[in-house]
């Protein structure tokens, strides 16, 4: 199952790079795109030949790939320890001395729908006392960072844009970094918080919630213009999802040379309330990689760009970092693809029966119930 997921991620990063590739007579600012693609697939490409070093805590496993790409490498460490079954933690205080930033997932780890969980405000401010840097990283799209940061001062807790990476941000800084062409236009399939984040990029872009109000006359002989210089589309979770968008992003995706497909996650369930699971932004994604055999570039948990990304920006090494989530197959994984600690909280997605289930290979460094365990840690007061 591990094995195949690896496979999907690598295929689609190669995936992309073709895309890319498919534009006849490409313009001068194509070519460097182009040229830009290429060279990220080669650099995943060398990096997998390149020995890494698998901490848990059980033992670091020395892993040595032959080819693939660097998400491969992160499976092989992950197999060499699936059999053996992710303990709890006990010792909160060595964990939290073993790494100098904590990246936190937020629905299930922070909140659940509107809800703060339990001891998240004590564990946070005791983190930050011990000098440790807290980021934020979610999957979910509608907001920008900005909207977050209202959320987590509505919720009591004071924390800074800077601080925060949700997908919708991804998106953006991907676009950015492969220097998307200034004349070319983005359709967004989602909500607003990818609208906004491409407005600070200096990105143009169409679509969003509005076209979620569109119609398309089926009549006979009837033929749907599309804008021909969209040269991506992004596809987030989108609740105003109607066939209007579907259309428009394919044909913009089929007929466009060399469009991009972008996804800001491939989540199959969200938490629209805490009452149920909702159907997440995979399933906007699968709609689209239906109707035009493409794979997109995955920008958000648990491709490793977000990773790679926010490294940079505050220059940590990634094995001085610990991942905490709710979910296995973004969270975990994510952490396992960045090669960093792994800690799984029981108060989301994931149950100690899934974690122990015999189909399950991702194993986390640890698993406990809450983040508030944490606070085993805290110093005695003198």
């Amino acid at each position: 199952m591990a094995h195949s997921l690896r496979l999907c991620c690598a295929q689609r990063l190669l995936s992309s790079s073709r895309a890319i590739l498919q534009p006849a007579s490409p313009s001068s600012q194509q070519l460097s795109q182009q040229g830009q693609a290429i060279s990220g697939v080669r650099l995943a490409l060398s990096q997998a030949q390149q020995p890494i070093t698998r901490w848990s805590s059980r033992s670091a496993v020395s892993v040595s790939a032959s080819s693939g790409s660097s998400v491969m490498e992160a499976e092989t460490g992950n197999a060499a320890s699936a059999a053996e079954k992710a303990p709890l933690l006990t010792d909160a205080r060595a964990l939290i001395d073993s790494v100098e930033t904590f990246l936190f997932d937020c629905d299930g780890v922070i909140w659940k729908g509107d809800k703060l969980i339990d001891g998240v405000p004590e564990t946070l401010d005791m983190l930050r006392a011990m000098g440790k840097r807290l980021v934020f990283v979610t999957n979910n799209s509608t907001k920008s960072r900005k909207q977050y940061g209202k959320k987590f001062e509505s919720l009591g807790l004071a924390v800074t844009e800077e601080e925060i990476f949700a997908s919708s941000f991804a998106a953006a800084a991907y676009l950015t970094s492969i220097n998307f062409p200034a004349d070319k236009k983005v359709y967004v399939m989602g909500e607003q918080g990818i609208q906004l984040e491409l407005d600070l990029a200096g990105i143009n872009h169409i679509g969003g919630p509005e076209d979620g109000k569109k119609s398309i006359d089926l009549g006979l002989g009837k033929y749907m213009e599309h804008d021909a210089d969209v040269g991506a589309v992004v596809v987030g979770f989108d609740r105003y999802v109607n066939y209007y968008k579907l259309q428009y992003a394919t044909l913009c995706l089929r007929e466009n040379p060399g469009c991009l497909f972008i996804a800001t996650n491939c989540d199959a369930v969200t938490h629209l309330t805490d009452a149920q699971e909702w159907a997440g932004g995979g399933t906007m994604v699968g709609a689209i990689k239906g109707s035009t055999k493409k794979e997109p570039v995955v920008v958000g948990k648990p491709s490793t760009f977000m990773m790679d990304y926010l490294a940079q920006k505050f220059g940590i090494a990634k094995n001085q970092i610990c991942m905490v989530g709710d979910r296995l197959d973004t969270d975990i994984l994510f952490g396992q693809n960045g090669d960093c600690r792994t800690l799984l909280v029981l108060s989301g997605v994931t149950t100690l029966e899934t974690l122990n289930s015999p189909d399950n290979t991702i194993q986390p460094d640890f698993y406990t119930a809450q983040i508030s365990d944490l606070l085993s840690a805290a110093p005695t007061p003198q």
